[in-house]
């Protein structure tokens, strides 16, 4: 699908789940004033952070979708870690809120009141954020954006504590036992709580450019079962990820006798394997290394017309060989 499609789209479903933020709100505030229950408060409070979030994934997609600038010579993809480590932030900061409203309960002490009407509501509400947030999710893994998958994420914890309080609001309907609603919102608060850590922890991942091993390992795998004789060397790689597009930069070793034609060729075909095995838009930035004398008992060129050394074995590509920073020197 065409770049500018993709984001069209991602931006088109963001829109949806910001619409559907503001319906399930109402939905679960009507639910509040006719239970009374703090726990169904609770939950209305955690989802104006839910439609909060959803308009601030909204803007980063839209900004992330922009092309280079002057100013963003990288593009503008490195806003969605941001962006989601607000939401992660904003997910967090509900748990807090859920726990406050969950021991004032315990405190105070509260009596319900509507609880068949609140639990029908609340039901409905839940069944529509997991559905909304698992097609969120899905969508973000395919189109790789961070800002689908959180507001997926945060769209299904949600729904965990929505079916906390249902719970909850059930177990009080039957029993009439009113400190049960606050001991399960208690429950689901910390549970969000961690939710929101895992979301702000990947973000700064992102942000910092930490390495993601299964997709260095993925890239390396790829590299290795299709790897030609002529590339005797592949190091110093480093992946960066900007939004739903990656930036490689490598150096290759090639023959050091090979004219600047026949190097660039081989360079461009592993551009060409990288870019052709991805659903990700990819930017490279490959550096071209002669290959020297300590290459020879590594090098796969059996007829090489100028070996020095005699091959000794065939080096497997790792993460740890790959990703290794050689200096250059001059023999």
């Amino acid at each position: 699908m065409p770049t500018k499609k993709l984001n069209k789209d991602k931006i088109g479903f963001q829109k949806l789940i910001a619409i559907f933020g503001i319906i399930l709100f109402v939905a679960k505030i009507i639910a509040w004033k006719l239970t009374n229950s703090d726990s169904v408060f609770s939950d209305a409070m955690e989802s104006i952070v839910n439609v909060i979030s959803a308009f601030m994934g909204l803007y980063s997609l839209y900004l992330a979708s922009k092309p280079k600038d002057e100013d963003h010579p990288y593009g503008h993809g490195k806003v969605e870690f941001v962006t989601a480590g607000i939401e992660g932030s904003l997910i967090a900061i509900a748990g807090i809120m859920i726990i406050y409203e969950g021991i004032n309960s315990l405190v105070v002490g509260r009596v319900l009141k509507g609880l068949d009407w609140g639990i029908a509501i609340i039901s409905a509400t839940a069944l529509v954020n997991y559905l909304l947030g698992y097609i969120s999710i899905k969508k973000g893994e395919k189109e790789n954006s961070i800002v689908l998958i959180s507001s997926g994420k945060h769209l299904q914890s949600d729904t965990i504590t929505t079916l906390g309080v249902v719970i909850s609001l059930v177990v009080v309907y039957f029993t009439r036992i009113y400190w049960i609603d606050s001991v399960v919102a208690l429950g689901f608060g910390c549970y969000i709580i961690f939710v929101g850590y895992k979301i702000v922890r990947k973000s700064l991942s992102g942000i910092m450019d930490e390495q993601n091993p299964e997709l260095l390992n993925n890239i390396i795998d790829l590299l290795e079962k299709n790897r030609h004789t002529e590339w005797i060397d592949i190091h110093n790689m480093k992946i960066q990820q900007f939004g739903s597009s990656l930036h490689i930069d490598a150096h290759i070793t090639l023959p050091y006798y090979y004219s600047l034609r026949e190097a660039h060729n081989e360079m461009e075909n592993v551009i060409l394997l990288l870019a052709k095995n991805t659903s990700r838009t990819v930017e490279f930035n490959f550096h071209m290394d002669d290959c020297k004398t300590i290459s020879c008992p590594v090098c796969q060129i059996m007829d090489c017309p100028v070996r020095k050394q005699p091959f000794v074995k065939k080096v497997k590509w790792t993460a740890e060989n790959v990703t290794r920073i050689e200096k250059h020197t001059v023999e």
